[in-house]
């Protein structure tokens, strides 16, 4: 195929767009909501809520990678990333109904079960979602046509995590009548539904049109060898883990920030309206990666995003609703911008690795999922961790520690983690990169 061919037509994209829409129908649910479900709804500690996240990160960590490999050793006539959509749909979302079932356990068996679900889930989500982003450089070879397809892709991550935030909490209030153990489990078999449909819709729609070069696949503890020298990779990989941990931190703190600070849980809708605004980002970056490298992007993206906490931080200490969501409104821009190109930019590094001798898309794409586990991982155990040092009751008017605490993790170490963000990304080299990467075509 000629390399600056358009090679997939838009039923093809649209449905590959609507996999990362699938996989946030339940994704965003678990990360926005599952701490204050646990806590709250479910009366688990949160101490050790905090100590069952970091648990389960570690051993997604491990996940990751054993799903990677398991990619980079798939054979099969529908290619290797492809068919993990038609293998693991269902178990992704019969562990997502199962981890917001609530069954009459004693407080110890809760937490068993807790583990048990939760980890399930965050296994199956590792194998639905590394291959959004293992088979994007199989389906293309045209530079801008992947670049669109990651547009695409995170336009319908976006819109996936928008409807969640949005229509979670009346979902909830809907289904369960005040009940929110009843409201939570039939918003997740809702969502989960229509999750699985667009999973299996995604393995009938895309195609896999060839291999990044043929290079024998090299025993896994060469390729980690080889992986040091991939520094562009690392770089992304460090830049993914703390762009989820600030997203992570923050969409755990929203239904505490607004249940207890402003008394009215019921503006956590609203809030999370705003976030609508990383469309906008995700549409920009068809335009703005014509004129300028990705990096650059990026880093545009970063600052926008930090701008945007700015404001919000301004907003929660004079207490005006207004500035908040106008904060929310340029901070989700800018993080728009930022997720829109992970997925691009990592196909950069797995044809880059193929530079340096490596063909292992698995393990290289595995570094998205990671980052967003062990981000995510990190911010519930901050967040749950902070909150009980702090003195947290659920469902009782707070103590002023743990008022104060919710300010944190709401303002102040989301813009250290936006800052450092901008740090670790100026050592991303892309014009070497893309150097060595075009000198090999």
């Amino acid at each position: 195929m000629e390399k600056n061919k358009w090679q997939t037509k838009w039923p093809e994209r649209i449905s590959y767009g609507l996999s990362d829409g699938a996989d946030n129908l339940v994704f965003q649910v678990m990360t926005t909501y599952l701490l204050y479900f646990y806590t709250d709804v479910y009366g688990l500690n949160s101490g050790a809520v905090a100590v069952l996240f970091i648990v389960a990160r570690i051993a997604d960590v491990i996940g990751s990678i054993i799903v990677g490999i398991m990619i980079d050793n798939t054979r099969s006539r529908f290619g290797k990333s492809r068919p993990f959509f038609l293998w693991y749909a269902v178990p992704y979302v019969a562990f997502a109904i199962l981890t917001f079932a609530t069954p009459n356990f004693s407080e110890h068996g809760k937490l068993i079960w807790a583990y048990v679900t939760y980890l399930g889930l965050g296994f199956f989500y590792t194998t639905v979602n590394s291959p959004i982003t293992s088979v994007l450089p199989t389906m293309t070879q045209n530079p801008r046509e992947i670049t669109l397809l990651g547009v695409i892709r995170q336009f319908g991550g976006s819109t996936g995590q928008i409807i969640v935030s949005v229509f979670t909490v009346p979902l909830v209030a809907l289904f369960g009548s005040g009940n929110e153990r009843i409201g939570f489990l039939w918003t997740i078999i809702l969502f989960g539904i229509i999750s699985l449909i667009l999973i299996l819709n995604t393995f009938f729609q895309i195609r896999e049109r060839f291999t990044v070069k043929e290079i024998a696949h090299q025993p896994l503890s060469k390729v980690v060898g080889m992986l040091k020298k991939n520094t562009p990779w690392i770089v992304l990989s460090v830049v993914i883990l703390l762009f989820w941990l600030v997203t992570g931190i923050k969409n755990q703190t929203t239904i505490y920030y607004f249940k207890y600070v402003w008394n009215n849980a019921d503006l956590v809708p609203w809030a999370s309206s705003f976030t609508f605004s990383s469309l906008i980002g995700v549409i920009l970056l068809i335009r703005l990666t014509i004129k300028h490298d990705k990096k650059k992007v990026m880093t545009l993206g970063m600052i926008t995003a930090l701008i945007g906490q700015f404001i919000l931080a301004g907003g929660v200490y004079l207490s005006n609703l207004i500035i908040i969501f106008g904060g929310i409104l340029i901070n989700s821009i800018g993080n728009g911008i930022i997720v829109g190109l992970v997925s691009i930019m990592i196909a950069d590094t797995i044809r880059y690795g193929v530079v340096l001798g490596i063909q292992a898309e698995g393990v290289l794409s595995s570094a998205n999922i990671l980052g967003v586990n062990l981000g995510l991982g990190l911010s519930g155990l901050i967040t749950a961790g902070l909150f009980d040092v702090a003195g947290y009751v659920p469902n009782a008017k707070q103590n002023l520690a743990t008022l104060k605490m919710i300010n944190m993790n709401y303002v102040w170490i989301p813009l250290i983690i936006y800052i450092l963000m901008i740090v670790v990304l100026h050592f991303y080299n892309e014009s070497k990169l893309q150097a060595e990467i075009n000198s090999d075509n």
